[in-house]
């Protein structure tokens, strides 16, 4: 049996709703990329998105943390984290500190998202991150157990009392950090789709994460069934509810326009030498009303929660079409 966990309050609200969160990475579009961060940003409390991500990838992008605290205090309502942070790029008592600061300067809007990290190389998409940063990249059993330290360092340096871990990964000595706002604190997210990380999410977390590719290999609505029951199958061997998880999806790039003729001109713009093997192959572009039946049948496989990605923080039109359009033409399952 794991501790007690209660259902998160913000899980709660999504028992019989859909959700929809927007992540921005800035690839395309004018201007500085940080500053087209912030505006993606501003755009999805603007449209009325359930959330803001942002990946973590320092050494390819803008660092997430920075700029979701710049977020907290330019937006009111839309909630923000990562999607995921990768856990061997910090020590745990600087992750704890990080994300009790965002929840304090977002006044309780903060979700925080951990993952084990991957290798860009198995995707082509250049050098291993962790090689870029000077960073080992241990196997995936040992960053799996790394990110149950950190968790337990994390939880622990947010008690009422100074923590001491000794841990095979990580100790911290006689530390504190304040509490989130957020009781019990921030929902936590753990990404992938493995047998162990989901282990992992029933015993841990309040929100599963998977999608194509590098989010899990869950490449289409058929592999989500199977996902679900051996989720369902981890959370029963520990004693917890399957419902005091949220069942999110990924999309690694989602472009919307009004009509099929302005969609096939915006992908030719985004893709004048044709679609790549990875972006390309994950592309949801589309009309609203196709995207809707494309995600309500992820929806009556169990999934509750979307997460769009946009590779153009600049594409307002996608941002808008998704929230306006596509997210009240979807009814959650029965």
């Amino acid at each position: 049996m794991t501790e007690h966990r209660e259902r998160h309050p913000w899980v709660h609200q999504f028992q019989d709703r859909i959700g929809i969160a927007l992540q921005a990475v800035a690839a395309h579009g004018e201007g500085a990329p940080g500053k087209r961060l912030l505006q993606a940003g501003r755009l999805a409390d603007t449209y009325g998105f359930d959330a803001f991500f942002l990946g973590d990838h320092p050494a390819w992008a803008p660092e997430c943390w920075v700029h979701l605290a710049a977020l907290a205090v330019t937006t009111g309502r839309v909630r923000l984290g990562q999607m995921v942070a990768a856990n061997p790029y910090r020590p745990p008592l600087l992750t704890a500190r990080l994300a009790s600061d965002l929840d304090h300067l977002s006044d309780g809007r903060s979700i925080l998202g951990l993952g084990i990290g991957w290798n860009a190389a198995d995707y082509g998409l250049g050098t291993n991150e962790f090689e870029r940063m000077g960073l080992p990249y241990d196997s995936t059993r040992e960053r799996q157990a790394a990110l149950e330290e950190a968790l337990a360092i994390i939880h622990g340096l947010w008690g009422a009392e100074p923590f001491t871990f000794a841990g095979h990964h990580y100790s911290v000595a006689d530390a504190q950090v304040p509490r989130p706002v957020q009781t019990p604190a921030p929902p936590l997210v753990i990404a992938g789709a493995g047998e162990r990380t989901l282990a992992q999410v029933a015993r841990l977390a309040d929100v599963a994460n998977f999608g194509p590719g590098p989010a899990g290999h869950v490449d289409t609505a058929d592999a989500v069934p199977e996902k679900l029951a051996l989720l369902r199958r981890q959370c029963e061997a520990v004693g917890r509810p399957y419902e005091d998880i949220l069942r999110s999806h990924f999309t690694h790039w989602v472009v919307l326009a009004p009509d099929e003729m302005a969609v096939q001109a915006k992908v030719a713009r985004y893709f004048p030498q044709g679609l790549d093997p990875f972006w390309g192959a994950y592309l949801v572009a589309s009309t609203p009303e196709a995207a809707a039946h494309h995600y309500q049948q992820y929806v009556d496989a169990g999934i509750q929660y979307f997460v769009l990605q946009t590779l153009d923080p600049t594409d307002e039109e996608t941002v808008r079409l998704a929230a306006e359009q596509m997210l009240p033409r979807l009814r959650p399952a029965s």
